[in-house]
């Protein structure tokens, strides 16, 4: 039976945006910059490490990770993050969403430099050493996902919650470009002090031994702005509604958010135990919970499994396209350093043209035009362009139509940034209840995951040439074959939104069916 708001969940609700919001916003906002950076960074050095540890020179071209190294090097992160979204999720709901929220920060920071420093004398060795702690890293990255779209979205007022959380998961976009920054920064700095010919004219002396510092200090670059946050994530009170309706002490969260808003919140400690609100009395395998939101779950897992199959397959492997579409020359053509520095330099153009915009379209419009209408646009325009991309595929990898592959790529991720790639990870923060709010944006996430993860080692083999694959790897479907299966999930995503709920405008109380609508107005 649905109760009442309590008083200080309704002030929330109604709160003017001030100051905090915004500090509230940087500091959830840099873990997802430090996630971001992380999971994609990996993908800007792989090729540098197949050239560092696999390239044997009497053979006509640079070294290559082999598939299986390859795919465990970009997948295993993945794999983290996956565990990590479902425990750190579950314990978000049972602890506290702050108790847990400075340890997954502390272990991403400690993972990424250790990502870094991974040893061993043989290529074995160091690629297992590197597994092992960005497994962890993943691990660290996937309690972030739950946690800071939880504590965000019940920090915010009810009218400009939508851009507030889709800010926060924005920063995504700023991470993946500061890694192509850091990137093209240390190639060209290397690249300038200690030149190279190309492997062509000199296979030896193309890889200089100093490139070995190259990657490392890449992957460890990032943890820089998450570390520089970690005081203010200790300083952050519990959230209301979590102190409220999970620890039932509303006297407590009308205190904590007294201070925070810096106005007075009065509320009767009586009301803690007459104020029974719907969803403190069943689990999440209850009939109760699927009767009401079997179905939201549904949605939310499914629509984020198919994005993130497409968006982690474009962005793990963009490289490998931009090469055989011919953006990026021959890799025998390179020295190790320069190869990596064209990459970065495809990579930050893509960012900065394509994804950071779009991330920000989200923020603009949200709150404007609703999670289920953007998410319906997002999913059609990806399943559009994608099609326009696989069909005239031949015509896009002839000299001089590669720019109009690359604006046609590049629009792809604007309306997966401007789409759903933001609202599957607000709408999961805002539709379930308090008590298992965590717990099921966890869930979400990690299907999402599960999805990131047949992205990144389905892609990498499906996308070889049917007739002449690389070296080690079996026949594929090839990259035009492939861009239509994407174009097929990303089809399916519209229509698993169609039972995705609208939440825009409404108390988390009401979408979640904790107080009813009336009952709120009133």
């Amino acid at each position: 039976m649905a109760g009442r708001q309590l008083n200080v969940l309704s002030t929330l609700d109604q709160a003017r945006t001030q100051w905090y919001h915004f500090m509230a916003i940087v500091i959830a906002g840099m873990g997802f910059f430090t996630d971001a950076y992380d999971l994609f960074c990996i993908s800007l050095v792989t090729k540098l490490l197949g050239r560092i540890y696999y390239t044997d020179t009497s053979r006509p071209d640079p070294g290559t990770l082999p598939p299986n190294v390859s795919a465990a090097v970009t997948g295993v992160a993945l794999c983290g993050t996956l565990a990590g979204q479902l425990f750190f999720g579950w314990l978000g709901d049972k602890l506290g969403r702050k108790s847990v929220y400075g340890f997954t920060l502390v272990l991403m920071v400690v993972c990424s430099v250790a990502s870094g420093l991974s040893f061993g004398r043989t290529p074995r060795g160091v690629v297992a050493t590197l597994c092992f702690f960005r497994f962890w890293l993943g691990f660290g990255i996937g309690g972030d996902y739950p946690l800071s779209a939880t504590i965000m979205s019940e920090y915010a007022n009810k009218r400009t919650r939508g851009a507030f959380i889709a800010a926060v998961f924005a920063m995504q976009g700023f991470g993946i470009l500061f890694g192509a920054i850091v990137a093209l920064v240390v190639s060209a700095g290397f690249r300038a002090a200690y030149p190279a010919p190309p492997y062509s004219q000199d296979r030896a002396a193309s890889l200089v031994p100093q490139a070995d510092y190259v990657w490392r200090i890449i992957l460890m670059f990032g943890t820089l702005p998450a570390a520089l946050t970690y005081y203010w994530r200790m300083k952050m009170p519990e959230t209301a509604r979590y102190t409220a309706l999970v620890a039932r002490n509303a006297k407590q969260a009308a205190a904590d958010m007294s201070r925070v808003l810096q106005t007075e919140i009065k509320e009767s400690a009586a009301r803690d135990e007459r104020t029974v609100l719907a969803g403190e009395e069943w689990g999440l395998f209850s009939p109760q919970f699927a009767r009401r939101h079997g179905l939201h779950l549904l949605a939310t897992t499914s629509t984020w499994f198919l994005l993130d199959i497409a968006f982690y397959s474009q962005n793990l492997f963009q490289k490998d396209i931009f090469s055989k579409v011919g953006w990026i020359p021959a890799a025998r053509t390179m020295n190790a350093v320069e190869e990596l520095f064209r990459i970065a330099r495809a990579q930050a153009l893509i960012a900065l043209c394509g994804t950071i915009p779009g991330y920000w379209f989200t923020v603009a419009f949200i709150d404007i035009v609703g999670r289920f209408w953007i998410q319906i646009m997002g999913f059609a325009m990806m399943t559009a362009f994608m099609l326009g991309l696989a069909v005239p595929y031949h015509h896009w990898t002839t000299p001089g139509h590669h720019t109009g592959f690359i604006v046609m790529y590049g629009f792809t991720f604007f309306f997966a940034n401007f789409g759903p790639n933001s609202t599957t990870f607000i709408v999961p923060a805002e539709i379930y209840p308090a008590r298992l709010r965590s717990t099921c944006h966890g869930i979400s996430a990690a299907a999402g995951k599960a999805g990131a993860i047949i992205g990144a080692f389905g892609f990498l083999y499906a996308a070889q040439d049917p007739h002449k694959p690389e070296a080690g790897y079996p026949r594929g479907i090839g990259i035009r074959n492939a861009l239509f299966v994407l174009a097929g999930t990303n089809f399916l995503g519209t229509v698993m939104t169609l039972l995705v709920p609208e939440s825009k405008g409404k108390s988390l109380e009401v979408v979640s069916q904790e107080v009813a609508d009336d009952e709120e107005a009133a």
